[in-house]
């Protein structure tokens, strides 16, 4: 017999469910790229589907697994697939990402933001909101507690990280 839920908390757990998974995904596929997830079927959204798959693709069977033991499905009824991302240049969490390995590479700011930019409007953007402006690496630093002479770089990398793990 089904146990009968509310609308209400049947949203909020869906929401909790799609949450964690997300959150999961994201710290498992950081260096993949990782863009999104539907949860209709279980659809991983990535640049770099080939790194998701696996080398003779293990490691889809390996998370499919993590995911049906954690959210507690039977054996067997879930399967996830990776998809790549249309277009990788609209991809705000893909450029995210970008724009991280570069700082993390040591590229300076500006040029890592620029080539950000400039490949975002090489892909289509119609526009695009100003990143850097000079009010946001002051207030960096006043939340930093750091000095006029700290580097940007140090606070870009830590600030564009989407996780901390």
């Amino acid at each position: 017999m089904a146990v009968q839920i509310s609308k209400k908390r049947k949203f909020v757990t869906d929401g909790m469910f799609k949450a964690e998974l997300n959150e999961f995904l994201t710290w498992e596929l950081a260096e993949e790229c990782y863009s999104g997830v539907e949860v209709t079927e279980i659809i991983i959204l990535a640049t770099r589907t080939q790194n998701v798959l696996g080398e003779k693709g293990p490691r889809i069977p390996e998370l499919t697994a993590v995911v049906q033991k954690r959210f507690g499905f039977p054996e067997g009824s879930e399967e996830l697939y990776a998809e790549k991302v249309a277009t990788r240049g609209l991809c705000a969490i893909a450029q995210a990402e970008s724009l991280r390995y570069k700082l993390l590479g040591g590229l300076a700011v500006r040029r890592a933001c620029y080539g950000v930019l400039q490949f975002i409007m090489e892909s289509g953007a119609k526009g695009r909101g100003r990143w850097l402006t000079p009010v946001i690496p002051a207030l960096w630093e006043a939340e930093m507690g750091g000095s006029r002479g700290q580097e940007i770089k140090t606070i870009m990398a830590n600030t564009v990280k989407p996780h901390l793990h």
